[in-house]
């Protein structure tokens, strides 16, 4: 952490090789990120000159062991989202969804053919993958995806049709890891299977989605499926159903509990700043109950999120950590970062929705953030069904 003070600080129980990383990151994202992410934000347009430099931090596929990429354990992985979102939540979900949810169901689901193709090029920021799940008219209920594939024959092609929303990266996307529903030769059930789906394949266009007010700093845009010819090997072998696209957004979500805790370090930190060099009334407004009041939460509501995050990181990385729990992380750390970014705002009065000051930025990226890889309501739901044996989604 830097000078802001922190009571709380998890410094003694990380390694040697954590603390480096964590370092690393945070002096690659002060001096290359910090200085151009505003401009960005303001333009809508993402830093494409910075992949490279991602990658050379080992920020894309982090977690993943070969093929080009870090190897970092699971906190090493949660450090450097911490301060990648510490600058901007759509920087932290570039890398995000290059490593979680476009890497790692190849790693994960792709066979050895799969991954040799794929998976180095994308460590190194040379192709760049997206994923392919929501759709206009089904997000928190997956299972309706209305996307389809068709075998041209046994042993043959697939033919994919449907449209798929909200994708982060799919306008720059070489690979897309697309979720469809299909009926295997000798079934008469439909199973969800995942494709890989190459860029320039006919049929296949990515439109960018216009007019967002938040996460300006991110591409988002959509997948178009019209008849697309899918060759058998594209099709990844090692899942069935919607334990694939639901494996894959554990991993992301994991990245999001830790990310959104550096959303709340950069707003607090600003807040701090702003209010000790404030002076109203003869003195700073830090000094003033309310003021304190204020930042005491702030500072302690991180406290617990870093303790959170560090304890279902070091379950990973003994392979113990749940679903379920990753719910708890995502739904907490980020309830708790968009209401420390919105108290931060309003210390800061009417400067605090100024961009040279960054809060209002945080405001809006988290309100997304809130919502996407599982709304705040389904994460209380899962958690709400383990608790009970009830599910109350319908």
């Amino acid at each position: 952490m830097d000078a802001t003070p922190y009571i709380l600080s998890i410094d003694h129980l990380l390694s040697e090789e954590e603390r480096l990383t964590w370092t690393a990151a945070r002096d690659f994202c002060e001096r290359r990120v910090a200085p151009v992410i505003e401009r960005h934000y303001e333009a809508a347009t993402f830093p494409r000159e910075l992949i490279p430099e991602f990658a050379e931090m080992g920020f894309l596929g982090a977690p993943l062991v070969g093929y080009g990429c870090a190897g970092m354990g699971p906190v090493a992985y949660g450090l450097t989202m911490i301060e990648l979102e510490r600058q901007d939540s759509g920087i932290r979900s570039f890398c995000s969804v290059q490593s979680a949810l476009a890497m790692w169901p190849i790693y994960a689901y792709g066979d050895e053919a799969q991954k040799e193709r794929w998976l180095p090029g994308m460590a190194a920021g040379e192709t760049i993958g997206c994923f392919g799940l929501t759709e206009p008219n089904s997000g928190s209920d997956p299972g309706s995806m209305r996307t389809h594939a068709v075998q041209d024959g046994p042993g043959g092609d697939y033919i994919l049709n449907g449209q798929k929303f909200w994708i982060t990266n799919s306008p720059i996307a070489d690979v897309a890891v697309v979720w469809a529903k299909t009926i295997d030769h000798g079934s008469d059930a439909p199973v969800i299977r995942g494709f890989l789906i190459e860029r320039g394949m006919p049929g296949f266009s990515t439109p960018e989605t216009k007019g967002k007010l938040s996460l300006r700093a991110s591409i988002t845009g959509e997948i178009v499926l019209s008849d697309v010819r899918v060759p058998k090997a594209n099709l990844l072998p090692g899942v069935r159903g919607l334990k694939g696209p639901l494996g894959c957004l554990t991993q992301a979500r994991y990245g999001i509990g830790w990310g959104a805790i550096g959303a709340a370090m950069g707003v607090y930190e600003r807040a701090r700043t702003y209010t000790l060099d404030r002076v109203q009334f003869g003195q700073p407004i830090a000094g003033f109950q309310l003021t304190q009041q204020k930042l005491v939460e702030l500072h302690n509501e991180i406290g617990k999120g870093l303790l959170l995050a560090y304890h279902f990181g070091r379950l990973k990385e003994s392979g113990k950590l749940t679903p379920v729990q990753v719910s708890y992380l995502k739904r907490d750390n980020v309830r708790m970062a968009l209401e420390a970014a919105r108290t931060a705002r309003s210390m800061l009065g009417g400067n605090g929705i100024m961009g040279e000051f960054h809060i209002m930025r945080h405001v809006c990226n988290l309100e997304t953030v809130f919502t996407y890889e599982g709304t705040h309501e389904i994460h209380t739901l899962a958690i709400g069904r383990a608790l009970t044996g009830i599910a109350a989604f319908k």
